[in-house]
């Protein structure tokens, strides 16, 4: 498979129009035509999903029309499957050897964390963006994002070099 897999923020930048603040339209426009398609995830729409619900009061036409947009642009959703679970899992394991905690990991601190994953934060990433590249990885699709992902970044190029993100708000 090939194409790109947007996150939710370059998803809202294009919905939103904003083309003339980040060339997102245009370079969305440009992709579907000459490249291949464009993707949405599940988790990206968990994402959309969680912001309207936690914000409802007056939301319910800009709902409606965000889902509709979504539904015309994107109507290709990918969802996590057991595939998604090696890239997953290579890239978290990665962070844990790149970004140890202060102190470093004794091998209680290991065992515990088998049980007790260690939380995002903790790494200093979105644990969101984890399964996203996990999916990009996956289905060989370049990741279009606008967020830093400074150490998930890292840890993919000594996992996998060819892996590409793209940035499609800057010209």
């Amino acid at each position: 498979m090939s194409g790109y897999l947007l996150d939710t923020q370059t998803i809202r930048y294009w919905s939103d129009g904003q083309s003339g603040r980040f060339p997102v339209v245009q370079r969305a426009a440009e992709e579907r035509r000459s490249k291949g398609p464009l993707y949405v995830s599940a988790i990206t729409l968990g994402e959309f999903e969680y912001g309207h619900s936690a914000h409802p009061a007056g939301d319910g036409i800009a709902r409606d029309e965000f889902t509709k947009f979504l539904r015309g642009e994107l109507p290709q959703v990918l969802s996590i499957s057991k595939h998604t679970a090696a890239p997953y899992g290579r890239i978290r394991a990665k962070l844990v050897d790149r970004f140890p905690p202060p102190g470093g990991w004794s091998k209680k601190k290991r065992a515990e964390q088998l049980y007790d994953p260690i939380a995002a934060r903790e790494f200093g990433i979105d644990e969101n963006d984890l399964w996203l590249v996990a999916q990009a990885i996956e289905r060989n699709l370049v990741l279009v994002t606008n967020d830093k992902m400074k150490r998930i970044k890292e840890a993919v190029q000594e996992i996998q070099s060819s892996f590409a993100f793209e940035n499609w708000t800057t010209a």
